[in-house]
């Protein structure tokens, strides 16, 4: 099967510190990878550097086999859509929140009000359409964020601590919608986060982040249950301190 991405030897160095040092790793079509790490560990800077936001300082990341150095940045974004740790609605109703991008596209408007139906069904916002996007809870909003973010069908999804400010109830909501595109549509997803249960009951891969160096990579199963390196078992167990 064709990797979606590779990322090959990339860094990434800031005046203060370096926030990446030589990752490279592999992701196929339709798989869930779970990066985790603690705070600072370099998992956001990752995903701002797959989503075209930064570049990095060395190395190379390769999307759906062309060079993100050199590919149309337009065409690669429509192929793929981040979800940040805070929300950011615009001061619209819900609904135009959930059609912006299809909106980009110049989808017709019956595809338009069929697709953002479906997904405030998915995440649980049916009914929601017409509410101002600002008045919403915290919870709320993060979910219409994830509507915007799936109503374009991204081949990749990017999620940056998705669930971090959430309560139960809306973790829970968010969990079964990110595990229900990933089956029903084939999304790929690459989801950082440091909440270790929450990557064990999502994810098929998982790398381990601490101090930008990808200290292991593999299947969930076998990273959880028979970690390779002392670091990744330590943080696993709770006894790394940072």
């Amino acid at each position: 099967m064709k990797h979606l991405l590779e990322v090959r030897g990339i860094s990434k160095e800031y005046p203060t510190k370096p926030a990446l040092r030589n990752v490279s790793f592999t992701i196929e079509r339709g798989r869930t990878l779970g990066i985790i790490g603690p705070s600072g560990s370099g998992k956001t800077t990752l995903l701002r550097l797959t989503n075209l936001l930064e570049t990095p300082t060395s190395g190379e990341i390769i999307f759906d086999g062309t060079s993100l150095s050199r590919a149309d940045e337009v065409k690669v974004r429509r192929r793929m859509t981040m979800v940040f740790q805070n929300p950011v609605v615009f001061k619209r109703s819900v609904y135009e929140n959930v059609a912006y991008g299809l909106r980009i596209r110049r989808e017709k408007e019956d595809n338009v009000r069929k697709r953002v139906k479906e997904a405030l069904d998915m995440v649980g916002l049916a009914g929601f359409e017409r509410r101002a996007a600002t008045t919403l809870s915290g919870g709320e909003a993060q979910r219409v964020v994830l509507a915007r973010a799936i109503v374009v069908e991204p081949e990749l999804l990017l999620l940056d601590e998705p669930t971090a400010n959430l309560d139960p109830a809306n973790v829970t909501l968010m969990e079964n919608v990110i595990s229900t595109i990933n089956k029903t549509k084939g999304t790929t997803i690459i989801m950082a986060t440091h909440t270790m249960f929450q990557a064990e009951r999502l994810t098929d891969e998982a790398g381990f982040l601490l101090e930008g160096e990808l200290v292991e990579m593999g299947e969930t199963k076998e990273v959880f249950g028979k970690p390779k390196d002392p670091r990744t078992r330590a943080f696993i167990k709770g006894e790394m301190v940072y």
